[in-house]
Parts: C-alpha cells; structure tokens; sequence
C-alpha cells in the first residue's frame, strides 16, 4: 500500500514553556516568607493561599504542555480528553482575583477585570489544547484498532527493553537489541501506512508476544544455570527471528510497491479512456 504522509507534518511546533508561571510563583513564594517573618499571619495565611492555588494552575499547565508535546510528537493520535490547558487558564484566574480582591483588597471590579486579563492572557500566550484527533487514512481499518494495536504493541517492546538490561550474556543482550530495534522500525513502517497492519498482524501478536515470553522465561533463570546447549539454540532462535523480521520489513515495502503500481495503472487506465 502507498505510503502515507506523516500527519504531524515537517518540523514540530514544540509548546511553550511554562517559565512565566513559575516566575511568579517565586516571586509570591517571598512574599508569603516576608509575611511569616514579619509576623503578619493574616497576610501569610492569604499568601499561602493563593500560592498553593497558582502552584495548582502552574501543575495543570506543565501537565497541559507536556500533553501537547506528545500530541505533537504522534504520527496520529486522539484529542486529549482532559484540556488541562484550559483548566489551568482559568485557574489562574480565579487565583489572580482571589489575590486581588482578597488578599490584596482591590476593588471587586478591578480584580474581575485582572482575572479575566489573565485568562485570556495565558489562553493566547500558550494556546489551547489540540481539539482535532490525529487519526489516519485507513481503508477500511478501524483507526482505533490501528493505535490501540501500535500502542500495545510499544509497551511489550518497552517491557522487554526493560528485561534486557537485566541480562549480562554480551551476545544475547546483542541479538535482543537488534530484534527490538527491527521490531521498531517494522512498527515505524505500519504508523507511516495504517493499512499495512492488515498484513502484519502475525508479527504485530505473535513475534512479539514470543520474544517477551522467552525473555521472561530466560531472565526467571540464574544465567549461571543455563547450559550451552540452551544457550546455543537461543542464539539460533534469535538469528531466524532477525531473518524473519528482515522478511517482514521487505513484505511491508514490497506491498507498498504494488499498491503504488496497482494506482499507477488504475491512472493509466483512466487516461486512455
């Protein structure tokens, strides 16, 4: 099938830092500290206050920015379904009045007036949540199936990451590396055109489920334990799989060629006629 295009786009638009937050955050942080030394407790408690409550805005906005960011990252992917950047501006608002009109004892209209600025100053500042789910062209390929299966398959990859490192064979820990790393670059392949995952489900469910098995099993024993003969028949074990993967890479791109020429003839076609 024809290679799709990577729906993120040439160069990622990375969300701003939330620097100015934090900014502030310090600066209050001192005041709530003047008023515990300077015996002001009335003013301290109201400080507090309103510090753990911008603490709270700055939290849901590095929460917010880190969620864009990996939205960013994905080939395709759903809308967050918490827009923790939309919280925080409002949040931050309510904090701003609170600030004002509470603890700094501005009038009722002039600290509406400052939490309102201050939400919609942060909404144009940072943005809002991304709303759109990147979801892509599938062809008849349930696109949630296409991501639940890829981000399934990513965490028993990662889970396996994990148990390698335990492993101190030199040669091994080589061979794993390597399936893992073609495992990764098969997936790449799949996210690049979803509808390849039709092709590729065996790989997708069993290879992958097989490798995490037999590391488990290996990593369950005392290295010291295991004989030569296991040992060679797992490196054995792992070379096919290094062919069989190297197969699977070629099957993917061979079945991208042909979908190419099958629409090249279909145009061909359409041309003459």
């Amino acid at each position: 099938m024809s290679k799709s295009r990577r729906i993120s786009g040439g160069k990622l638009k990375q969300p701003k830092k939330m620097g100015i937050i934090y900014i502030f955050l310090l600066i209050l942080a001192i005041s709530v500290i003047k008023s515990l030394f300077g015996g002001n407790y009335s003013g301290f408690v109201l400080s507090g206050i309103g510090f753990l409550m911008l603490l709270g805005s700055a939290t849901l906005a590095t929460k917010g920015s880190e969620q864009e960011r990996k939205y960013n990252e994905a080939t395709f992917s759903k809308a967050p379904s918490v827009p923790y950047k939309k919280i925080a501006a409002f949040t931050l608002g309510i904090t701003v009045f609170y600030l004002s009109f509470i603890a700094g004892g501005k009038e009722l209209f002039h600290a509406l007036f400052l939490g309102i600025l201050s939400t919609i100053g942060f909404l144009l500042y940072y943005g809002f949540d991304p709303s759109k789910d990147k979801l892509p062209e599938t062809d008849g390929v349930s696109a949630d199936m296409v991501m639940e299966s890829l981000a399934e398959a990513n965490e028993k990859l990662t889970s396996i990451e994990d148990n390698i490192s335990d492993i101190s064979d030199i040669v091994l820990h080589g061979k794993l590396g390597e399936a893992i790393k073609k495992s990764r670059s098969i997936l790449e392949i799949i996210e690049n055109d979803p509808k390849d995952i039709r092709i590729a489900r065996k790989f997708l469910v069993v290879y992958i489920d097989g490798i995490g098995k037999v590391v488990d099993s290996y990593t369950q024993l005392d290295e010291s334990d295991i004989d030569t003969d296991t040992r060679d028949r797992l490196y054995d074990l792992l070379s096919d799989i290094d062919k069989k993967f190297d197969k699977e890479q070629e099957r993917l791109k061979e079945n991208n060629k042909f979908d190419l020429d099958v629409h090249m003839d279909v145009l061909k076609e359409q041309i003459n006629n």
